[in-house]
């Protein structure tokens, strides 16, 4: 047997051996680099983030601040005027609609004495402020504080505030009726004022 070509594949199996097991370590550090970067990255984004978040305000100039805070309260007086005109709207509404389906003497004033509604608008005014409703007390209570705190998002001193436009909205809609509203906006007030309250309650809870 020939003793070099032994040798031969002996060197040579050596190095297809040390070839494998450097390319495989070379393999395991590319993948412990990329995972070093990969949570580094995490990490300094999160850091970032929470700088960002907590300090934006502070890191303005005083000028910049009063903007940012003029801004806020230009906002908010927005988001509270919304609330109001939706409730005078909805509220005036639902009065209109009791008038047809009832026949109250102040939708003849609203209509400058032309009352005529014939038997299919009274009918469906009459299913329209029945319990259930589109204009009955439940449904329409409900929209009134779903746009509530779809303005003041998960913010109970944002609800407190939303809550006063309510009742400035529903003041309106009053005014604009001429005299009392029917007892369905009366109600219907009540239930808002109710889903308000329930919903203070469950912060206390939570």
């Amino acid at each position: 047997m020939d003793v070099n070509a032994v040798n031969n594949s002996y060197t040579y199996a050596n190095a297809a051996d040390n070839s494998n097991q450097t390319a495989k370590k070379s393999e395991a550090d590319n993948k412990s680099t990329a995972a070093a970067a990969d949570k580094a990255a995490v990490y300094e984004k999160s850091s970032e983030s929470v700088t960002d978040a907590s300090k934006q305000i502070y890191s303005k100039s005083k000028a910049d601040r009063a903007a940012i805070v003029k801004q806020m309260k230009n906002e908010l007086a927005k988001s509270q005027q919304q609330l109001v005109d939706i409730v005078k709207k909805m509220i005036g509404k639902q009065g209109s609609t009791y008038a047809k389906a009832s026949g109250d003497d102040i939708w003849k004033f609203l209509a400058s004495g032309d009352y005529t509604v014939d038997a299919a608008t009274k009918a469906q005014a009459q299913a329209d402020i029945a319990e259930d409703g589109y204009w009955g007390v439940e449904q329409t209570s409900q929209r009134i504080f779903d746009f509530a705190q779809a303005l003041a998002g998960d913010d109970e001193e944002m609800m407190r505030k939303m809550e006063k436009a309510f009742e400035k909205g529903f003041k309106q809609a009053t005014g604009a009726w001429g005299k009392k509203l029917p007892d369905i906006s009366g109600q219907t007030y009540d239930a808002v004022k109710d889903k308000f309250n329930a919903y203070y309650d469950s912060k206390k809870t939570a």
